[in-house]
């Protein structure tokens, strides 16, 4: 894998974690407020993406195998 390629990845995936912190900080405070229908959706968007950022890692990782 090219640095260049490599880099982009790994930006991608901090850049993901995030906003996956965001989210799930937002889906909280939501909560809190009794917001319960935006509280869930933050959280299942948050979910979502937090399984991306699995299969990133993973795609990061074959990659850097070969």
């Amino acid at each position: 894998m090219k640095p260049e390629t490599r880099n982009a990845l790994l930006k991608a995936y901090a850049q993901l974690h995030q906003i996956i912190e965001d989210l799930y900080e937002a889906s909280e405070k939501a909560l809190e407020n009794n917001d319960l229908e935006d509280a869930s959706l933050l959280e299942s968007r948050a979910d979502k993406l937090y399984q991306e950022t699995e299969n990133l890692e993973f795609v990061i990782s074959e990659l850097e195998e070969k």
